[in-house]
């Protein structure tokens, strides 16, 4: 019996030992068969996977290209920018990595918040700007809580510098953040979410040089997302070179000239096309855009009524007032409505039908010839001269002189003015057009509108023999290793309609403007050289003195004319041509012709004596006044 029951009991402890060995047998293989699919089957996306969480790549930004005037004095600069930045896989709980980011500096919790999408889908591990350029102040701070703050990076980054701040902020432009509009682009298929690219002026039109190849680094990194180890580098490469046609000092010196004074100031190399000057007041400093310009800042730009931010040389239209009687003169002398020998009477005033057009002169001109009329802007004569033509022609010959289209300058957003024709106003306000409405186109009033880059080409080509050039202000691009990419060539883009003859007695009726005994300017005479232009008063259409004053100006000035003048110098073989417009500056000889006698004064002497600023009004040539030149349009 007993052997029974030890026999009994040895079987059923080999059975219950075969159960636990089969499930210990049955457990290694599973773990085994766990194992395989692990390192064997899913083996090389668990590798990658655990390699990228301490192994990553950073982006590296590329240096944009930087910008120099004519001469090679440097305009546009990049300078080292702190960023601060954070990976939101690395810096859980998020929230209190950022509360502690505001306690430390003087990054407000609110702002960090608003630039982290919680709501949208992101990958955990791209880090995210909260701030740029924060200063070396913030940037010590955060470097010694460094551990305090996981997932904390902060990336030094080229960020632009505007070296003379708002002088030539037109022409240079400044940087913006790429839209959604412009990433959905082809152009701009490299770019990223956040990039900034130029939006305004030589910024935007040399986006393709400035712009570099961006680069980026390897790195290993410990638990916290801070970088240990860089493991391989691939450097960025540095943008193009850009250098203009400026001279930076004539640049200066017209913003410098211009002061609180609304207008804008253009020069350019007649014999060329390349523009030396292109200054908008007032302007703005492109810095404040570098990093992102706040939604306040903004809108007291765009809704200041000054227009800050419009380049008034091409992007601001006015009418061209009697700087246009270069036109009627070229008209009717090259459609033998008038000849060197031709005068007209003026009394002061002239008669059409029942309607009396005043001269600006009140006491009239006297008998006139085409040279006199110039001189002194006489109105009646270039009435007489308009009505003879006629609208079409006189259309005709000012489309011929390049208005009423862009000039093609390498700038965006130019306006192309406005030459008009009977069929123009039949179309646009559905009437007819009326004989006397030819005689305030005649001397540049009424529907006509040009830019002021417009009048200085026509005024180039006047200066350099009758040759329309497109405007330069490229000069030529080059590598950061010195190979030139590119340089402009000058292109001529038509003719003045104009005979040699007849262009050399407008041109002697430019030099008296200045020069002559009885010219419109000339209290702006320079002892040293002879130079030529011509003065303009253009009339302010749709206000009164119950207006509403804006701009920090009183109603009553909002009234005054714009005042013109556009030069030449010297009279013989001219090597500068320059613009003048400032808007209810009243008169072209006392307000704008000033201006432009001291930029050129300063240009042809080389600013060795550079010349002091603009101090008040010259005196009237004999006869005007302000009344009558208020009236009618006087210079």
């Amino acid at each position: 019996m007993d052997q029974y029951l030890n026999t009994a009991d040895s079987d059923w402890f080999k059975q219950r030992l075969t159960g636990i060995l089969l499930c210990v047998v049955g457990a290694f293989v599973l773990l085994g068969a766990r194992l395989f699919y692990l390192q064997i089957l899913e083996g090389e996306e668990f590798r990658r996977l655990s390699e990228n969480n301490c192994i990553r790549l950073q982006s590296i930004d590329a240096p944009r290209g930087l910008i120099f005037d004519r001469n090679k004095n440097l305009l546009v600069d990049n300078r080292p920018a702190f960023d601060l930045s954070i990976v939101p896989r690395d810096a859980r709980p998020v929230e209190d990595t950022l509360k502690k980011i505001a306690g430390y500096s003087n990054v407000e919790e609110t702002e960090m918040l608003s630039k982290f999408p919680f709501k949208k889908r992101i990958r955990s591990y791209k880090p995210i700007v909260l701030q740029q350029d924060i200063g070396r102040d913030t940037l010590a701070v955060i470097e010694a809580h460094r551990f305090d703050l996981p997932g904390v990076l902060i990336n030094v980054n080229p960020c632009r510098e505007y070296i003379h701040k708002e002088n030539g902020s037109h022409l240079l432009g400044y940087l913006g953040q790429i839209s959604i509009s412009e990433l959905k682009s082809a152009e701009y298929e490299k770019y990223r979410s956040g990039d900034f690219l130029g939006k305004f002026g030589v910024e935007k039109s040399c986006e393709k040089f400035l712009r570099g190849e961006r680069g980026g680094r390897q790195v290993e990194v410990n638990a916290k997302g801070q970088v240990v180890k860089v493991m391989k580098t691939v450097d960025a490469r540095p943008g193009h070179n850009v250098f203009l046609t400026i001279d930076v000092r004539l640049q200066q010196l017209a913003e410098t000239l211009l002061g609180k004074m609304t207008g804008s100031v253009a020069a350019m190399d007649p014999r060329t096309g390349e523009v030396l000057a292109m200054a908008s007041n007032p302007g703005f400093d492109p810095n404040e855009f570098v990093t992102g310009l706040s939604h306040e800042k903004w809108n007291s730009l765009t809704q200041n009524p000054l227009r800050p931010m419009e380049n008034k040389v091409l992007q601001a239209g006015y009418p061209p007032a009697s700087t246009y009687k270069i036109i009627t003169a070229m008209a009717g002398l090259e459609e033998g409505v008038i000849d060197d020998k031709t005068s007209f009477f003026c009394p002061g005033y002239f008669r059409l039908g029942d309607g009396v057009f005043r001269c600006w002169n009140k006491y009239g001109h006297g008998k006139v010839s085409v040279v006199k009329a110039l001189a002194e802007s006489c109105d009646v004569f270039f009435y007489q001269v308009g009505l003879d033509l006629g609208i079409e022609r006189l259309a005709w010959y000012a489309k011929a002189c390049g208005l009423g289209k862009p000039t093609g300058i390498a700038l965006s957003h130019e306006k192309k003015g406005l030459v008009p024709t009977t069929m123009w106003k039949k179309k646009q306000i559905g009437r007819p057009w009326y004989r006397g409405e030819t005689l305030s186109i005649a001397i540049g009033q009424g529907y006509n509108v040009v830019t002021p880059l417009q009048m200085l080409v026509l005024t180039s080509a006047v200066a350099n023999g009758g040759e329309l050039y497109r405007p330069l202000i490229i000069k030529e691009i080059v590598s950061a290793d010195g190979e030139v990419i590119e340089r402009a060539q000058s292109r001529v883009t038509g003719r003045l309609p104009v005979s040699k003859k007849n262009l050399e007695l407008i041109r002697k009726g430019l030099w008296e403007v200045v020069n002559g005994r009885r010219g419109t300017a000339r209290a702006t005479k320079l002892k040293t050289l002879d130079f030529s232009g011509k003065t303009g008063t253009a009339q302010v259409v749709g206000r009164n003195k119950n207006d509403t004053a804006e701009g920090g100006k009183d109603a009553e000035e909002l009234i005054k004319p714009h005042a013109w003048f556009v030069a030449y110098a010297p009279s013989v073989d001219p090597v500068i041509a320059i613009v003048v417009m400032i808007e209810h500056g009243e008169h072209g000889s006392s307000t704008a012709a000033p201006i432009a006698s001291k930029l050129i004064e300063a240009y042809l002497d080389g600013f060795e004596n550079g010349p002091g600023p603009v101090g008040g009004h010259h005196d009237l040539p004999a006869g005007q006044n302000d009344q009558g030149a208020a009236l009618a349009g006087g210079d």
